[in-house]
């Protein structure tokens, strides 16, 4: 049995901030680090951004080591005993614990066929998986139009494979952007040679030698040397649940990100927590959140009570484009796109009710702040008293993440 003042149920980029959070507060308290994965914490943005960009593979590490944590890695907690504050893992190894956080982040949707032979693509291992496969293969298949699946494909092309997307949708993010915006999104993806199959679906896979066959809703067969999905992730609630905690599209936590538990915290991909600022309950599963929902719930443990009242903001690249979010970005809202230049460098709002509810900074930068706050404003906003609101501080380029 082994006893850690703090421990943390969770190997990402959320524990590493809850690592810092603590030792902001307490220097010497113990920690101890339970996590499924082979690797030591690291940032995840980097496997479909920077490392396809020549960035070294030892940036992106957090270096929890250096902060006096005891790390147990492929090792999966199994059960919780919040009476007795215990956890049992899956080679039936006993953590005791003062404070626990639950960063459990999620497990990527899988497709009801293909098993192991379509990449999910989320995690190190995953990147590995693909390099090892570019470095042989040459035509790719990308499931998913969305967050993941636009920015490996942008990163494959980059490195000069053919790629094709496949997604049921209209267009490429068409979720997030505007109709204009998607369709501009997917022709600047064709031009730089990724075939699009727009409003199609993948119903099957079959191997023929080291190949795969793609099968879709139209009878169309793709040949491809290897295949990634991204279409979203579902929250790991499930030790939540069997100790009954409180869950509702993640775990809920108070404004201090504690669960129903008082002993118990939840942070990062995992924790539904209310934000001021929308007036809702949200779940964010982007790195800004991770940091410092993660550093915050640290602190908290370690003995502060210090409200999370961050609304997080996402960024993306996609070749040589790039946009920072925040808020409810839900091209199903009321937008208004306010374009310096069309479809190159503007800010695109999403209004409900009169309120901004999202903001996208669209090769617009260093506007985050005053973007959080125009959310937060109760209004009323039109369209005109938004015109030239949030001006382009600087002449695009960025992204380099």
């Amino acid at each position: 049995m082994t006893h850690y003042q703090y421990l943390i149920i969770g190997g990402g980029m959320t524990a590493a901030a809850a690592v810092d959070g603590i030792r902001e507060v307490d220097s010497t308290g113990s920690i101890g680090l339970i996590s499924a994965e082979l690797d030591a914490p690291y940032d995840r943005p980097p496997l479909s951004k920077a490392l396809w960009k020549g960035k070294p593979l030892d940036s992106i590490w957090r270096k929890t080591e250096n902060k006096g944590v005891n790390t147990h890695l492929d090792c999966i907690a199994k059960e919780i005993f919040p009476q007795q504050k215990r956890v049992v893992d899956d080679k039936g190894d006993v953590f005791t614990y003062q404070k626990l956080l639950l960063a459990t982040g999620g497990k990527p949707r899988r497709l009801p066929f293909g098993d192991d032979n379509i990449i999910y693509f989320r995690t190190l291992p995953d990147y590995r998986r693909l390099r090892a496969l570019t470095e042989t293969g040459r035509r790719f298949a990308v499931i998913g139009g969305g967050f993941i699946g636009s920015e490996v494909a942008a990163a494959l092309a980059m490195n000069g494979k053919e790629v094709v997307m496949i997604f049921p949708g209209k267009d490429i993010g068409d979720r997030v952007f505007p109709s204009p915006l998607a369709q501009f999104v997917s022709n600047f993806y064709k031009q730089k040679g990724v075939e699009v199959l727009a409003g199609e679906e993948i119903v099957g896979l079959e191997t023929r030698g080291n190949q795969h066959v793609l099968k879709t809703s139209a009878n169309r067969e793709i040949v491809v040397d290897g295949v990634v999905a991204g279409v979203g992730i579902t929250p790991n609630v499930e030790l939540a649940q069997s100790v009954g905690l409180e869950v509702e599209n993640g775990i809920v936590v108070d404004e201090f990100l504690r669960t129903s538990h008082p002993d118990i915290y939840a942070a990062g991909d995992v924790a539904a927590f209310y934000n001021p600022a929308l007036g809702k309950r949200i779940r964010v599963e982007h790195e800004d959140n991770a940091n410092s929902m993660g550093r915050l719930a640290g602190r908290n443990m370690a003995g502060k009570s210090e409200p999370y009242h961050h609304l997080p903001y996402f960024y993306s690249d996609m070749f040589d484009l790039g946009y920072e979010a925040l808020g409810e970005v839900d091209s199903r809202l009321e937008t208004f796109a306010d374009w310096t230049r069309p479809n190159e460098e503007g800010v695109i709002y999403y209004l409900q009710n009169d309120r901004v509810r999202g903001v996208l900074l669209w090769n617009v930068w260093e506007q985050v702040e005053a973007a959080r706050q125009l959310i937060a404003e109760p209004g009323p906003f039109t369209v005109k008293n938004l015109k030239g609101r949030l001006p382009a501080k600087t002449s695009i380029p960025k992204p380099d993440s």
